[in-house]
């Protein structure tokens, strides 16, 4: 580390780097840049990364789960020597910028995750780390150590107000994840004041009793970070630096004032601030050769890779190298998928759990858990061991961290990670999920218990506009399988979609069809499941409906009314294939008459009419509710008589 007037000087080159960007754009947030400075001025010595190629496995990886400091990241970067310009730092904000108002993974070089949602961050650094350490267990051989880095992550008081950092710091306690460094901005400020507001808690003592080793500092004082930082290496739990800092630090007026937090300084302050701190204050946007020279690590950083690499290519044993490729360029073609007789009766929760096995045992990066749910979502793999040695993970009732804690797996480089829930549980990890679908990422929702069918549970239990909300999610593709078969089908394209699958699976048990298809397949969302001749009606469905379907259009049949029944499984996709396509399984010579047992809005964008919930459900039998709620043979008939204005055909006896 250099001596304090050079360290001050990169502080506050950052500092005042971070307000140019701010007031340029005239919007962002100025204060928690400026007063984490000092600790990221320190902590670019101890990193371990290489700008040139912000890939490279063995990285350290920095989170900011604050991410409204993205003029702090930014400024960085571009110091640091990753591919973002000066340029770049004054378009800050600006439409179609590498800078754009909060991080962004796949835009930004040297981002590691999307945050912004407070907390998000905290889980996906707490994700990091228990990937690295999973790394480290099966690849690293006594001295042939080919994962030996860190996570760091910096947050503040809003990320642990927000329950998901709970939920994810008692994990990593739990875990005794000593790769994790959180360091903690603690100036007591929130957008409506001093935090006093609303939160007194004790932060020291709360992670003390999570399992957290805890350091409390002066965040500007350099020596007292420098400390902290070479102390992380010691540790065998995870380790949390309380920095106490001052918002806006090294400006005139603002400093320490909430009204610095998410607005520009002004150009006077800037100008008064720069001044104070030596600078000239007419300059925008400077940067001091020597100073950015003592930020600069791309030689640095291409040394430490090369060493790696040497390693990699040369020291390392077989069993490494073997493994290591295949869990960088995974092999679906050795999946042996399972078969499923035709007439069999199984839920789909099941026979995806058997899928799941399949898979892990052909892919070694395939690795998950679930909320403590395990058991019911049908999601252990069998003889796999348990994390962080094995390939289950225990999440405990924790689904907000579960979902970000695996995007952090869907990111680290050599992991395919799955979750598996409830599906009204998939509420209490939406967000992780939305993000999921913003960074594209190449992650496995298994959400079981899918309908009313749930049963006695009742309405608290079952999902009724959840399937609506996350097909409304961009690039997330949602699976419901009509049959085990179907089933294996959805994850073989999954696997091809570069985005976020969930699979949507019954409880209860579903007859399973003959792999026979009129037109179409599974791998283009819905396809033509049953098709006749001179139809007046199209039924669409997905899930347990399609048999419903079927046994409808059979009886119709009987009484000279033809239909043809379509299945769609994954509707997002169903809708992103041409209009020949889509033209072809829907024959638009029909009415059309979808079923399925959730909000179902989603479906006029094809039917003529619905049939769907149109309520909460309630407690009781699952044939019992499915009778209540218009979900059998005899009601659909109505249906599609009424829809097609002719009489309406009841059952007899004799009907199949």
């Amino acid at each position: 580390m250099n001596d304090l007037a050079i360290l001050q000087r990169q502080a506050d080159t950052i500092r005042f780097l971070c307000a140019d960007m701010v007031q340029a754009a005239n919007s962002g947030h100025p204060g928690a840049p400026m007063g984490l400075a000092d600790i990221l001025t320190v902590l670019s010595y101890y990193l371990k990364h290489n700008p040139k190629n912000p890939k490279w496995l063995n990285r350290d990886r920095l989170v900011f789960s604050g991410g409204h400091a993205s003029a702090l990241i930014y400024s960085f970067l571009h110091l640091s020597g990753y591919d973002i310009s000066l340029e770049d730092l004054k378009n800050f904000r600006q439409l179609g910028s590498k800078t754009p108002g909060h991080p962004e993974f796949h835009d930004v070089p040297g981002v590691e995750v999307t945050t912004g949602p407070l907390g998000q961050g905290v889980a996906n650094a707490v994700g990091f780390a228990m990937a690295a350490k999973y790394a480290e267990n099966i690849l690293n051989i006594e001295d042939k150590r080919i994962i030996d880095h860190k996570v760091y992550c910096f947050c503040g008081d809003g990320d642990l107000q927000e329950g998901i950092s709970y939920e994810a710091c008692s994990l990593a306690g739990h875990l005794e994840l000593d790769n994790l460094v959180l360091i903690y901005d603690s100036n007591n400020i929130t957008i409506e004041g001093d935090t006093l507001l609303a939160w007194s808690e004790n932060v020291k003592v709360r992670f003390e009793a999570q399992g957290w080793e805890v350091a409390r500092i002066d965040g500007h004082d350099f020596n007292q970070i420098d400390i902290a930082l070479s102390n992380a290496s010691e540790k065998t739990k995870p380790y949390l630096i309380i920095a106490n800092t001052i918002i806006a630090k090294g400006a005139c007026k603002l400093e320490g004032s909430h009204h610095s937090h998410g607005a520009p300084l002004g150009h006077e302050e800037i100008k008064n601030s720069k001044i104070k701190a030596g600078f000239d204050g007419d300059k925008t946007f400077f940067i001091d050769d020597e100073i950015k020279y003592f930020f600069d690590r791309i030689e640095q950083g291409k040394h430490l890779n090369l060493l790696w690499d040497k390693m990699i290519n040369e020291d390392i044993c077989e069993e490494q190298k073997v493994l290591l490729d295949r869990l960088i360029k995974p092999d679906f073609s050795k999946i042996s998928w399972p078969l499923f007789e035709p007439q069999s009766k199984i839920a789909t929760r099941d026979s995806n759990g058997k899928i799941l096995n399949e898979i892990a045992k052909a892919i070694p990066g395939f690795i998950g858990g679930s909320a403590d749910l395990g058991p019911s979502n049908k999601s252990e793999l069998i003889n796999m061991g348990n994390f962080p040695y094995g390939r289950n993970i225990h999440f405990g009732i924790r689904e907000h961290a579960m979902g970000a804690i695996n995007n952090a797996f869907a990111l680290y480089g050599l992991f395919l990670p799955y979750c598996a829930t409830f599906f009204i549980f998939s509420d209490y990890l939406k967000p992780s999920a939305r993000l999921s679908a913003l960074m594209r990422l190449k992650n496995f929702f298994v959400w079981t218990h899918d309908s009313i069918g749930v049963g006695e549970d009742g309405p608290t239990h079952q999902p009724i506009e959840q399937l609506t909300q996350f097909r409304s999610v961009p690039n997330f593709y949602v699976w419901r399988p009509a049959d085990a078969n179907e089933n294996v089908k959805a994850w073989k394209k999954a696997l091809e979609i570069n985005s976020p699958s969930a699979f949507v699976l019954s409880r209860q048990n579903l007859t399973t069809f003959k792999d026979e298809r009129d037109f179409g397949d599974v791998s283009y969302g819905g396809y033509l499941l049953k098709k006749t001749d001179n139809p007046t009606l199209t039924f669409m469905s997905s899930g347990s409906e399609v048999e419903l379907c079927l046994k409808a259009a059979c009886i119709l049949r009987e009484h000279g009314v033809f239909a043809n029944v379509v299945s769609v499984p994954c509707f997002d996709l169903f809708i992103e294939q041409d209009k020949d396509y889509i033209k072809k399984v829907i024959d638009t010579n029909t009415k059309v008459l979808a079923v399925e047992a959730s909000s179902g809005e989603v479906w006029y964008k094809f039917a003529d009419d619905v049939v769907k919930m149109e309520s909460f459900g309630a407690s009781g039998k699952a044939e019992m509710l499915s009778e209540k709620f218009g979900f059998t043979v005899e009601n659909v008939l109505k249906r599609a008589c009424e829809l097609l204005d002719i009489p309406v055909i009841t059952l007899n006896k004799n009907s199949k």
